[in-house]
């Protein structure tokens, strides 16, 4: 369980976390190792670090324990730069053997996000590398990943459930790569939203990555692939919403909403982010959805309190508010979208 927050100590956090926020106010050691924990586990550490730093040690705290904690969480920061470098050699690598194959791929997510979304490209770490493939192209390269040095770790059966396969590599099992046929692994939900490779191709219209696609994968990301279960999903948003910067990319965002079937998705992620760090943006985009019953039960349900103590005191409160959303989502009936 997490080190509780007080109210102006969550407000600090958000500030923390938001890339472009500015801290200011005088830090205390106590709640500056609270807030490190958190930060830590919301997966905004990095930026949290860099603020810091920027802050300078000479305006911290003189506290040694702090100190230390301080010292040590930059030394795992420097790791996780490099095992991120890591990934990033291994994706290219592996995208230059699949074309190679005549395998049309992209990788998602983390690499491309910190690249294109955030200023500081270390703000934003990523553990893994993700290849998205059509469908059709799974056999093929699933038989590249694996001539690249690679095994398969997940169950083949499942995997192919899921359209998501995870691989490690052979020589080090920390470098993993998954591959997705969609980035909605839920079968419950498929039947309503989809978002893979041929999707993602129409969004962005002939080009690649553009803030639209981006911020679709996003919202899916938080919303599709994981529960809110840590800020930085929301702040991936953040940064895509503050990527749209026309109203030409907003009506491309929207429309691709309306394409993958995410509507209820768009609307509760960007409310909740809107919310969460001030940005009347998000939440302007987030209301042009018309709401119907499901929409208006998921922002009833995912609000800021629920994320922000996922793993505290209210932690079972947060986790039946997710659980349920999960629900909506897979109970909410398809908007018809003509083709």
């Amino acid at each position: 369980m997490l080190p509780p927050l007080s109210p102006a100590d969550e407000k600090l956090l958000l500030s923390f976390a938001d890339p472009q926020a500015q801290v200011t106010g005088a830090l205390s050691a106590g709640p500056l190792m609270a807030l490190l924990a958190n930060a830590e586990f919301h997966g905004v550490l990095p930026i949290m670090l860099r603020k810091l730093r920027e802050l300078g040690d000479a305006n911290l705290p003189a506290d040694t324990a702090l100190r230390q904690r301080l010292s040590e969480l930059r030394d795992q920061a420097t790791i996780a730069t490099g095992q991120s470098m890591l990934l990033q050699y291994h994706g290219d690598r592996i995208m230059k053997a699949l074309a190679a194959k005549g395998v049309a791929a992209r990788i998602v997510k983390g690499p491309v996000f910190a690249r294109k979304l955030y200023r500081h490209a270390a703000d934003r770490p990523f553990t893994d590398i993700d290849i998205l493939v059509d469908p059709n192209s799974i056999g093929a390269a699933n038989g590249v990943i694996a001539a690249c040095g690679f095994e398969l770790a997940s169950g083949e059966t499942q995997s192919h459930e899921l359209q998501e396969f995870k691989w490690l590599e052979k020589e080090n099992s920390s470098l993993l790569i998954e591959l997705h046929g969609n980035l909605v692994h839920d079968t419950g939900m498929r039947r309503r939203l989809s978002l893979g490779f041929r999707e993602l191709q129409v969004i962005d219209g002939g080009e690649t990555d553009t803030p639209a696609s981006l911020l679709t994968i996003a919202i899916v990301h938080a919303a599709g692939g994981h529960k809110f279960h840590r800020l930085q999903l929301c702040v991936d948003v953040l940064q895509g919403v503050r990527a749209l910067q026309s109203p030409e990319a907003e009506a491309r965002l929207l429309e691709a909403a309306r394409m993958t079937g995410i509507e209820l998705e768009l609307a509760t992620v960007l409310n909740v982010t809107g919310r969460l760090f001030g940005e009347p943006r998000a939440i302007e985009l987030a209301n042009r959805i018309k709401p119907d019953l499901s929409i208006r039960l998921a922002k009833w349900l995912i609000t800021g309190n629920m994320l922000l103590r996922v793993n505290s005191r209210d932690k079972m409160r947060s986790r039946l508010s997710r659980d349920a959303f999960r629900w909506v989502q897979r109970l909410a009936r398809a908007r018809p979208y003509p083709a």
